[in-house]
């Protein structure tokens, strides 16, 4: 009961921090990426692909989530999991044409079973346009469960506010 009810503070509380920020600043972005990596220690090459979206709470701290696949580069349809994530980041110049970025979280791989990480990483957004920037990052995904297992990217994608 603890948990539904922190939940739904939180649901009220973050966005109307949010809203107390100036009009004309922009109070959250989405993204969309495509990531080629590789699975240590095996060497497994990877296709991670997905998109998501980030609220800014306070200047450059914001929080968000995402949603995405993942597989073997040789088989992606038969062996890939699903990822959903919730981070937290800091940009660093928010309002620049280059804004610099770390994130850090939890992710939730799924198939028929589920398996818990936790994710790391950092990047940047160009701002190529009023409204569109390239976004640059590498991010990894590290389950200690059994032995430790890192899921590596480098995504490449476009961030849209």
């Amino acid at each position: 009961m603890r948990k539904v009810l922190s939940t739904i503070w939180l649901l009220f509380i973050v966005p109307s921090v949010a809203l107390a920020q100036d009009k004309t600043e922009s109070r959250g972005q989405g993204y969309v990426f495509a990531a080629p990596g590789g699975t240590a220690p095996s060497g497994t090459a990877t296709l991670h692909f997905g998109g998501g979206g980030e609220g800014f709470i306070y200047k450059g701290l914001a929080a968000g989530g995402e949603l995405g696949y993942l597989a073997a580069a040789r088989d992606l349809g038969t062996l890939g999991v699903g990822v959903l994530s919730a981070n937290g980041s800091y940009h660093f110049q928010p309002k620049q044409k280059l804004d610099p970025f770390v994130t850090a979280g939890y992710s939730l791989f799924f198939r028929e079973g589920t398996a818990n990480f936790f994710n790391f990483g950092g990047g940047a957004n160009y701002w190529m346009r009023d409204g569109m920037a390239l976004r640059l990052e590498f991010r990894d995904h590290v389950n200690t469960g059994y032995g430790t297992i890192h899921h590596l990217g480098f995504r490449v994608g476009l961030t849209f506010r």
